[in-house]
């Protein structure tokens, strides 16, 4: 039998597609939001990703955000759901009943199309896609034409990602995009979360309002958050909603959880298209968090007083594509 797999199957009655290659495995839900929901070494017993448990899908389903990866579009918060765009007002749903914002927009939450699956002597994966067009339920309040791709694939490298969103409209339209990675801190049963720490190739820190939108300004970096980005931090050391530029080191943009226990360090690199962070970890809760590379600033549409190409306010003309890869592997 090839080490390199791919299949349809099911996830907790689930429609998944199923990718192998050697030690690792993937599983892919196109129906519930084209989410990643498991990547595993099974070799060694690692879980790198949050998977909802034997029996909980119930539980994934009621908050699809918190989950393997997760695709927002747009991503994060836009005050009282508004999104201004060439002159015109879009108004988005007020989903975030707290802050009276719209919070990570739509696409994780909706079914997406299997486009194709396979192998090649290197890799297992899977492409899905969505397009949203007149008949798509979200035209009414987001009323673009336009088609995102997502590739998977599984190889001795780890797991990588290929998305691409192209603007099949006639008019402009916002590209804005991240992903809710959940990470398990830790990966191993081995482990105790108290072994991990992690890293991050952050910039400076939004100051944010109490709705949770950046004021615009800069706050200082505290001491927890140089050690972020320097040597590492214990995960849940303190609760963590964060906002940040990103910026590469080592001409990287990444995160790296490393398990002092076992001296391994898993690396999730982004791709340096993202030039933002947020850092989420439930309320310093043990057991996950998540590091969204995410292109915009949050609420961006609606910051007036800082250049376009700082905060990730990107647009596609018609025809124009945005094409950005991702990877995870260990180290």
């Amino acid at each position: 039998m090839s080490q390199y797999q791919a299949y349809e199957g099911n996830f907790q009655g689930e429609k998944a597609v199923w990718l192998k290659a050697g030690k690792y495995e993937a599983v892919m839900l196109p129906e519930t939001g084209g989410n990643l929901i498991a990547f595993r070494d099974n070799e060694n017993g690692y879980k790198f990703l949050r998977e909802p448990e034997e029996g909980a899908i119930e539980d994934f389903k009621a908050a699809p955000g918190v989950y393997g990866i997760p695709v927002l579009f747009p991503p994060n918060r836009y005050e009282d759901g508004k999104f201004p765009w060439n002159g015109e007002v879009i108004q988005l749903p007020v989903n975030e009943e707290a802050t009276g914002n719209h919070l990570h927009g739509f696409l994780h939450t909706v079914p997406w199309e299997v486009e194709e699956f396979g192998t090649t002597s290197q890799e297992s994966y899977v492409t899905v896609k969505i397009k949203v067009d007149e008949s798509s339920s979200v035209y009414s309040y987001f009323p673009f034409k336009f088609t995102v791709k997502l590739r998977y694939a599984l190889s001795s490298d780890g797991l990588s990602q290929h998305v691409i969103v192209k603007n099949e409209g006639e008019a402009a339209m916002p590209c804005l995009i991240a992903f809710h990675t959940a990470v398990n801190a830790p990966f191993s049963r081995e482990s105790e979360s108290t072994d991990c720490k992690v890293k991050l190739t952050i910039g400076e820190r939004w100051e944010m309002s109490e709705r949770m939108l950046p004021t615009g300004k800069y706050q200082e970096l505290s001491g927890f958050d140089q050690a972020l980005k320097g040597e590492g931090v214990y995960p849940f050391a303190e609760s963590m909603d964060n906002h940040y530029t990103a910026v590469p080191q080592q001409g990287r943009s990444r995160m790296e959880l490393t398990d002092h226990k076992l001296n391994l360090t898993l690396v999730y690199d982004v791709g340096t298209s993202y030039k933002q962070w947020m850092i989420w970890n439930n309320g310093a809760t043990p057991g996950f968090f998540c590091p969204e590379p995410q292109m915009n600033l949050v609420n961006a549409p609606n910051i007036t007083n800082l250049p376009a190409d700082e905060i990730g306010l990107i647009g596609l003309e018609p025809g124009e594509i945005w094409e950005e890869t991702a990877r995870f592997y260990v180290k």
